[in-house]
């Protein structure tokens, strides 16, 4: 019972928080800020920290897989919630659809960065220590590099070789992209409390385990910014994925529920009133209610 309690009141919390229109507004500039003005906080920090190596377990773990755990939980969040309001599965599937547009649309994003990258870069091989020896350095102390055509990035940098391009960071991108989205799929739990919906431990668990999840996310993008700097890359796939949830959550997802549009977070999930008024958005639902 004691644990139970403790689970309610930080869910609660975290649901008015996520709920709050203010913050639902303002979340997207909150991660811009952090974009322009976080690698300032390289000037300050300590690049002997157990963050500054790429082979932390968080990188190696979360980082690299993020798009699957985000899927994972937030997921099983949407599916858990929707089913049991509605006990239909057309209706769950059809708000989990939401993650399967934003999958195909980060999948063709790496698509076309990694084309981009090969397009605009060019790999270039350091000559050996004799080689150097005999024809000197470049004028500045620096190696002389051999260019090497017809490679990709991959097997250039699979090879041990020097890839020297145009870059759009997508760790930036998915990060961005995954916040914006547990933001907007989270941000339903505080309405629905609301309402009185059933809010067993298992539903207040995932919830939970979402809001960790975004507050990881928060914590990986402050770290990348601050020991790995690279300007503008990073500032470009932020951009790609701000825009990306803007598209989404703040154009497409705002018409119509139909085999065309999934519809926005809860719509159809939280109205006690008659169907046409399921089509409403969240808010609005709560507010007539009230």
């Amino acid at each position: 019972m004691f644990l139970n309690s403790i689970l309610v009141v930080i869910t609660d919390l975290a649901a008015g928080l996520l709920g709050n229109t203010s913050f639902r507004r303002h979340f997207h500039l909150l991660l811009s800020a952090l974009l322009l003005f976080g690698p300032l906080l390289s000037l300050w920090v300590s690049h002997y920290s157990v963050f500054a190596k790429r082979t932390h377990f968080l990188y190696r773990v979360f980082l690299r897989s993020g798009w699957g755990w985000t899927c994972i939980f937030v997921g099983s969040f949407v599916f858990v919630l929707s089913f049991s309001v509605r006990r239909s599965l057309t209706l769950s599937l059809r708000h989990l659809s939401r993650l399967a547009v934003a999958g195909g649309l980060w999948l063709g994003f790496r698509k076309l960065l990694c084309l981009l990258e090969n397009a605009t870069g060019s790999c270039y091989e350091p000559l050996s220590a004799a080689l150097e020896m005999t024809s000197g350095t470049n004028g500045e102390g620096q190696p002389l590099l051999l260019l090497r055509e017809a490679e990709t990035k991959e097997t250039c940098v699979r090879s041990g070789m020097l890839w020297r391009g145009y870059e759009v960071s997508e760790d930036a991108l998915l990060l961005c992209l995954c916040c914006l989205l547990l933001a907007e799929e989270t941000a339903v739990f505080g309405p629905y409390l609301n309402l009185g919906g059933p809010s067993e431990a298992p539903l207040r668990i995932l919830f939970l385990f979402c809001v960790l999840l975004l507050s990881l996310w928060v914590f990986l993008l402050l770290c990348l910014l601050a020991y790995f700097p690279e300007f503008p890359t990073q500032l470009l796939g932020g951009a790609l994925g701000c825009l990306s949830w803007r598209a989404l959550y703040q154009g497409w997802y705002r018409l119509r529920p139909s085999w065309y549009c999934p519809g926005r977070p809860g719509v159809g999930l939280l109205s006690t009133q008659s169907k046409q008024d399921e089509l409403l958005e969240t808010q609005t639902n709560a507010k007539e209610i009230d």
